[in-house]
């Protein structure tokens, strides 16, 4: 504990030693830096030590070769197999050059004496031929497995993290293990199985070498393991060192990420350009590396130190076996064959010791992040709807493919962290081929409430149904195929036209002709003029960092969401703030389209331009995720209430020849 609060310190200190030390150290005014969780493991980890490692690490190993089984049966068992033979054939030569040096040692003409060692140096050079044919093998076969390895640990990092409730992805504790698990976690996943092939190489190795000096003469194999305790001792404190020291600074390295991004990423340059942001992102960014610099000179005194330590009290317990090995050939305890035999076996044994302690120390290491990854998807595999999983359609409800009618009861939801609910007890309901608008100001709730509606969010308590189907009973999937969403804030896809438009279902080219449905979608929202104007139509790609991209417009990307949602031609349409990014004209012609295009089909509005809602046949007001008022346009304009405030505020603002007055396009 000691130690750590010493570093602590250290790292403070070091922070605050740049070129502007009038700043305050990072993390100041930050409080997810001096609050952060990522020191929960500091205790466990400051304790680590060789016993702690020789104890958890069979559990790495473990854990390694069940993932290298997984992604491929016949290059694990190939390369461990090989691995093992050839340890073998590595004992097999030693043990065989006590014949070659016996010969040569022994008493005749030196002709005789290389004659006699003919036989044994053959045994020697096949064995030493064979041991490197089968490590070479051992060696392609693991060449082999990392590629699947590393397949293996991101599909299932990404099918988790695409399948768990979208609560989880507004939980900050969620995104900072998600961010551990991303970065230097999934990356271990090929490392921890090659290190772990490394610890079996190595150990395979030492196994032979004190194999040789158990049959050569007992008392030489303790020597030799004992050269193992000074070298693993500092090992193991670097490595702990090293990970104690990623874990102060994540939140570091990932401010840095984002302030990188900000001052890198075309979509921010006019802004940090016409605000003048430049010298304050400059100086935020050299504030965090200023700190995380410091830490890591720190890291590399103390990690010398320990190396330094450690590589004299290696040199003091070699220099320990081969004076032991001397005085055991001055009184004759050993021949001078075998003695020389040692002497190669020692220095064969010392190779593969030093090999297997970084393998060990490599392994220990990357099986820290290789934890947090393991534990990463295991919680959030926890978070997946268990009705997601469901594999047997007897085992949940059914919605029905046209419903008569969404209930929403008393239902009550609250974001990850936050202090009160979004959603507080609110009921409704909406009936089939009917526009239901939601209105209120912004973080009331109406965003939220149609993400619950749509079975994205699960409420913390009430209930919605379609018709008798409560959606907790559902499979999500069946949810979202039968919802089609144009929002405010949507994904500039880096595909083609065709593909923002059709999202992976259908759209093909066939026969030379589009797909009637894609065209008719795009003619319905207007994206046909927008593609009618691409230099390749709608096999253009709309991303210009990419070469023969282009780029759109606000108003024209909104066309494509529009058109997005067209397509799915789905039973409820949900249009939150669709026209957000839209002038006049052409938002009237896009509620025109909605209306058109609503026909049979149930539309939930969510706006903040009160006169899009006019005509629709029911209309909620939000007010801090509760319903205050519903009605139609003309019975909540003779009550007098929000909603006729509301209205007032902005039918008056465009008569007086002013921009609406009312609360912007941002949805609550």
């Amino acid at each position: 504990m000691g130690t750590r609060r010493r570093f602590r310190r250290r790292a403070g200190t070091g922070g605050r030693r740049n070129r502007r030390p009038q700043a305050p150290p990072p993390g100041a005014g930050l409080p997810e830096l001096s609050a952060s969780t990522w020191h929960a493991k500091d205790r466990e980890l400051a304790e680590t030590g060789l016993v702690t490692v020789a104890r958890r690490l069979p559990a790495v190993i473990v854990q390694a070769a069940r993932l290298a089984w997984r992604a491929s049966p016949r290059d694990t068992a190939a390369t461990i197999s090989l691995n093992l033979l050839a340890g073998i054939f590595t004992a097999f030569w030693l043990l065989a050059t006590t014949g070659v040096l016996t010969a040569l040692f022994s008493a005749g003409p030196t002709p005789d004496r290389v004659r006699d060692a003919l036989p044994s140096l053959a045994l020697v050079a096949g064995a030493v031929a064979l041991r490197a044919g089968l490590q070479a093998c051992a060696g392609w076969a693991q060449a082999r497995l990392e590629p699947q390895v590393q397949r293996l640990a991101e599909l299932r990092l990404y099918e988790t993290t695409t399948a768990v409730h979208l609560a989880a992805l507004d939980d900050s504790d969620f995104l900072d293990e998600l961010q551990r698990a991303k970065t230097r976690g999934m990356m271990s996943a090929p490392r921890v199985v090659q290190n772990a092939v490394d610890v079996l190489t190595g150990a395979v190795g030492l196994a032979a070498a004190a194999g040789t000096l158990g049959v050569l003469h007992p008392l030489l194999l303790p020597l030799l393991l004992l050269t193992a305790l000074p070298e693993g001792w500092a090992s193991v404190r670097s490595a702990r060192m090293r990970y104690l020291t990623m874990l102060s600074l994540v939140e570091v390295s990932r401010r840095k990420w984002i302030l990188s991004d900000l001052m890198a990423e075309r979509g921010h340059a006019a802004e940090v350009r016409s605000f003048t942001m430049r010298p304050f992102l400059l100086e935020q960014y050299d504030r965090q590396a200023a700190h995380q610099r410091a830490v890591e000179l720190d890291l590399a005194r103390r990690q010398t130190v320990a190396k330094v330590t450690g590589d004299v009290l290696k040199g003091v317990a070699t220099a320990a076996v081969y004076v032991a090995l001397g005085l055991m050939l001055w009184k004759g305890a050993v021949p001078l064959a075998v003695a020389g035999t040692a002497v190669l076996a020692i220095r064969s044994g010392q190779s593969s010791l030093a090999n297997l302690v970084f393998a060990v120390n490599q392994c220990y290491e990357e099986g820290l992040y290789f934890g947090d990854y393991l534990s990463f998807c295991e919680r959030a595999e926890r978070r997946i709807p268990r009705r997601a999983l469901a594999t047997d359609p007897r085992a949940h409800e059914r919605l029905p493919d046209e419903f008569g009618r969404i209930r929403v009861r008393d239902v009550v939801f609250t974001y990850p962290g936050a202090d009160a609910p979004s959603l507080n007890g609110i009921s409704l309901d909406l009936h089939r081929g009917e526009v239901v608008a939601l209105v209120g100001e912004n973080g009331s709730g109406k965003t939220t409430l149609a993400k619950v509606m749509a079975g994205l969010y699960d409420p913390d308590a009430g209930e919605v149904r379609w018709d008798d189907v409560p959606l907790a009973q559902v499979p999500p999937q069946e949810v979202w195929e039968r919802i089609a969403v144009i929002a405010q804030k949507y994904t500039h896809w880096p595909m083609t036209a065709r593909q923002n438009i059709t999202m992976g279902r259908g759209g093909h080219v066939q026969g030379g002709a589009e797909d009637p449905a894609m065209l008719a979608a795009a003619r319905a929202s207007g994206a046909d003029e927008v593609v009618a104007g691409l230099v390749r139509g709608y096999d253009t790609l709309l991303d210009r960092r990419f070469k023969g991209g282009a780029e759109l417009s606000g108003g024209q990307w909104q066309r494509l969401a529009v058109a997005r949602g067209f397509f799915r031609d789905a039973p409820l349409l949900i249009c939150d703030e669709p026209s957000a990014a839209l002038d006049a004209r052409a938002e009237h012609q896009l509620f025109e389209r909605i209306r058109t295009h609503a026909d049979g089909r149930t539309v939930l509005l969510i706006t903040h331009r009160l006169a899009s809602v006019r005509y629709a046949d029911r209309i909620y007001v939000l007010e801090h995720g509760k319903v205050i008022e519903e009605g139609d346009h003309a019975a909540l304009m003779a009550r007098g209430g929000v909603y006729a405030d509301l209205y007032s505020l902005q039918a008056a603002a465009y008569a007086a020849g002013a921009p609406a007055a009312g609360p912007q396009a941002q949805a609550g």
